[in-house]
């Protein structure tokens, strides 16, 4: 660069042939912007200076300029650049072809001056500049090709071949440029349209327009052309689609946001904006149901969307523009409402049976019900069913109808009523279900017989009960309804020794009370058994009997008869025993009979009164009087023994037996082995035979069993036949041989029983079971069996005819 400067350095000398006050012209040329301390010149060398007296001769550079761009160096005589020198700066006025710097050079001592006239030379340092950047234009869309429009033109402060020298406008279709040159040789531009705009297809154009200078190397500048193209109504609003599809589900809340309408129009301004409204196509109904926002195309529910009333929806709607000559377009929104499980199923009962006989028969037809369910596919499709285990089938007839039949045998008695819930329930999600309720009342027919709570009554009736008395109530049951239901209760006649059941015994036909018609007396009759026959009044009746046990029940109302010791009525038993007598001696036994049962009959012994206490026993049990010790100097002989014989009833009933007992040296016999005194009183009154037979074989029983009782539990070892004193044991232990029993008559039987061993012989007793006879004590031959002997007979009660 430097050199390319000096290249330009042109050196002129003028000398003037004066040389006094010497006046010269000297001229250099150099480009601008040289660099500082650059050499312009030697000027001791170019005027003719010796370069040693510069310093004494004092040189000055003196510039006309306000900057001092060049300075003299006083030791070499070089003319050298201290700034930088601007020519656009030094030179602004454009017009001026050449730029000069004019400096003095004075030197003292003698006093010369050089004029020094410097040319600044122009290079290209500038690019072209616009005075704006950005050039902005508003261009309609409507303009005709060939319009044109003017542009800022750039400048270029240099100048020649290095000010501006064409303009280029970037690459495109619509745009070109033409340049002008002004008087001054300023380039101008204007844009032409060459093909017409259209704004909805581009409506910004953004082009470059670029200045070139006519340096070297060339510098250019740019500016951006910006070109609006200004709308105007050449374009009608445009749906994206034409036909809109879309689903609804019915029900859908209001205000619920259908579709937003998106019409566009590529317009601008008011051009492009939109209203949008339905159109006469559209029904008042449909737009009842929906609100369309005029300025958003916002399709929404306005009102509730039954699908079971309408299935598909149809809105015309239009989308205007707001030009002065406005311009629309219309769509068509299709709306298919969705079905969902809003209805419940009905059910109808088309016809009934509320009422049908027990015994109707299987497939009978109770009902006809009807479903019906307004919505559609799975929502409209329902399963029908019936709650619990019942005898009942439901029979698909059609479609919708189904047929309510008997599928088990019916019966009143077990279930009266049925409440048949049919319950229907839809296949939608969620299920949708509805239930009726049919009752059938079943009506009664004759198919129960009576039944009684038990099938064998045995009723305990206390003797001498008053006659008339309520005995118990035999009641029988029937499940059936009405006349059906209503008993009759008898009692099946039977006789016994030739007296019928009903002079014994009555029964209330309606309740089945059973009362008792005379006085029982246990111990005449134990038992009775018959039958009692229940009966409805259905057609036809039907009937059942249940078996009556009636048990007399035993009663304490009779006392002790004591038959041992015998003795007259209300004498005293008198006994001698010899005063030598062992301990443990039996002395006498008491022996009571009772003719209850063996309850009440259990008799127990005591001593009402006693002489001496430590004399004599007395087992309470088997009545065994025994003495305790032997008999001393100091007892008296005459001893007395009350003896009191108590049954186990309640309240209990006694008898006493009185015993003088005297003590003598030797025992005289009292009767001969031959003799016998008969002794009776009243045993028997007149009963009925019947009753003697039944009640001595009831006693003959209990006798034997209480006797093999007595045998296996108290036989001794030693001697083998003896029996041991137990408990109501009415055996000797000294004779415990049992007689058989002999039957006296056909009314009753005789028990022979040996009862004690006396000193007159061995008493034994035959009792009958009748209440009220006569007994006979008479003495029977030592031959019947008895294990020991004695002189005196045995005495023996006897039935008296």
């Amino acid at each position: 660069m430097e050199q390319l400067r000096k290249r330009y350095v042109s050196v002129f000398l003028l000398f003037s042939a004066s040389w006094g006050i010497a006046l010269s012209m000297t001229r250099y040329s150099i480009p601008e912007e040289m660099k500082e301390g650059s050499v312009v010149a030697n000027l001791a060398a170019d005027l003719g200076l010796d370069v040693g007296e510069l310093a004494t001769r004092e040189v000055k550079l003196d510039i006309i300029h306000s900057k001092k761009y060049l300075e003299v160096n006083k030791n070499t005589g070089e003319l050298y650049i201290v700034e930088k020198i601007d020519r656009e700066y030094l030179c602004p006025v454009k017009t001026a072809t050449t730029c000069f710097i004019k400096l003095d050079v004075v030197i003292e001592n003698p006093l010369r001056i050089f004029n020094i006239e410097l040319e600044i030379t122009d290079i290209n340092d500038n690019a072209p500049r616009f005075r704006r950047d950005r050039i902005e234009l508003d261009v309609s869309e409507s303009a005709p090709r060939g319009e044109r429009f003017s542009l800022t033109n750039a400048v270029d402060p240099d100048v020649g071949s290095n000010t501006i020298k064409s303009y280029s406008l970037s690459e495109n279709e619509h745009f070109s440029i033409e340049t002008q040159t002004g008087s001054d040789g300023t380039k101008y531009v204007d844009l032409v349209l060459k093909k017409a705009l259209d704004r909805e297809e581009r409506a910004v154009h953004n082009l470059i327009l670029t200045a070139v200078d006519g340096g070297v190397p060339a510098r250019s500048g740019t500016a951006s052309i910006i070109v609006r193209v200004l709308d105007t109504n050449d374009n009608a609003p445009q749906f994206d689609r034409q036909v809109y599809s879309l689903n609804i589900t019915e029900n859908s809340p209001i205000g619920t946001l259908v579709l937003k309408l998106n019409a566009t129009d590529l317009d601008e301004g008011t051009n492009a904006e939109i209203m949008y409204s339905f159109t006469l196509y559209t029904s008042e109904k449909t737009q009842e149901m929906f609100t369309l926002n005029p300025n958003t195309g916002e399709i929404k529910v306005k009102d509730v969307i039954d699908f079971e009333e309408v299935k598909i929806l149809e809105m015309h709607i239009q989308a205007k523009d707001k030009g002065h000559h406005a311009l629309s377009g219309q769509c068509t929104v299709m709306l298919y409402v969705t079905d969902v499980n809003d209805n419940h199923p009905e059910i109808s009962i088309k016809s009934l049976r509320s009422t049908v006989s027990e015994d109707v028969p299987k497939g009978t037809v109770i009902a006809l019900v009807g479903i019906r369910d307004r919505d559609s596919g799975d929502n409209g499709k329902f399963d029908l069913s019936i709650s619990e285990q019942l005898p009942f089938v439901l029979n698909k007839s059609s479609e919708s109808d189904f047929e309510l039949v008997v599928s088990e045998s019916l019966d009143r008695e077990k279930v009266p009523e049925y409440d048949i819930v049919l319950t229907v329930t839809d296949r939608g999600t969620p299920p949708l279900s509805d239930n009726e309720t049919i009752t059938l009342e079943l009506m009664d027919v004759n198919d129960n017989a009576p039944q009684f709570p038990k099938s064998f009554y045995t009723i305990p009736v206390m003797e001498n009960n008053a006659p008339g008395s309520l005995l118990s109530s035999v009641t029988a049951l029937d499940p059936d309804l009405h006349e059906n239901q209503y008993l009759v209760y008898f009692i099946i006649e039977k006789e016994i020794v030739n007296t019928s059941m009903s002079m014994l015994f009555s029964i209330n036909p309606e309740n089945g009370d059973l009362y008792a018609l005379k006085t029982f007396d246990y111990e005449r009759e134990r038992e009775f058994l018959f039958h009692i026959e229940a009966r409805d009044s259905g057609v036809p009746p039907r009937s059942s009997n249940v078996t009556v046990h009636i048990i007399i029940l035993d009663q304490n109302d009779n006392t002790p008869v004591i038959v041992s010791p015998w003795r007259a009525h209300g004498s005293v038993v008198e006994e001698m025993i010899p005063r030598s007598t062992d301990k443990g001696r039996l002395i006498a036994k008491v022996i009571a009979i009772d003719a209850d049962s063996v309850r009440n009959s259990r008799v127990t012994y005591q001593f009402l009164q006693i002489t001496d206490a430590t004399l004599f026993s007395l087992d309470q049990y088997n009545g065994e009087i025994r003495t305790m010790r032997m008999f001393s100097y100091r007892d008296p002989r005459h001893q007395r023994l009350v003896v009191v014989a108590k049954d186990n009833g309640d309240p209990a009933l006694s008898a006493t037996v009185t015993i003088k007992i005297s003590t003598v040296e030797h025992v005289v016999k009292a009767f001969s082995d031959t003799m016998e005194v008969p002794l009776e009183y009243d045993i028997f009154s007149d009963l009925n035979l019947y009753l003697v037979i039944g009640l001595g074989s009831v006693s003959f029983l209990l006798l034997m069993t209480i006797f093999v009782t007595i045998v296996l539990k108290c036989q001794k070892p030693k001697p083998t036949k003896a029996t041991p004193p137990c408990r109501n044991s009415v055996i000797s232990q000294r004779s415990s041989t049992v007689a058989d029993s002999t039957l006296v008559s056909n009314d009753a039987y005789w028990y022979s029983l040996f009862l004690a061993e006396t000193r007159k012989g061995k008493l034994v007793i035959r009792q009958p079971i009748p209440k009220g006879g006569g007994y006979i004590v008479s003495s029977i031959p030592r031959s019947t069996g008895l294990t020991e002997t004695s002189d005196s007979a045995a005495s023996t009660l006897q039935y008296s005819k």
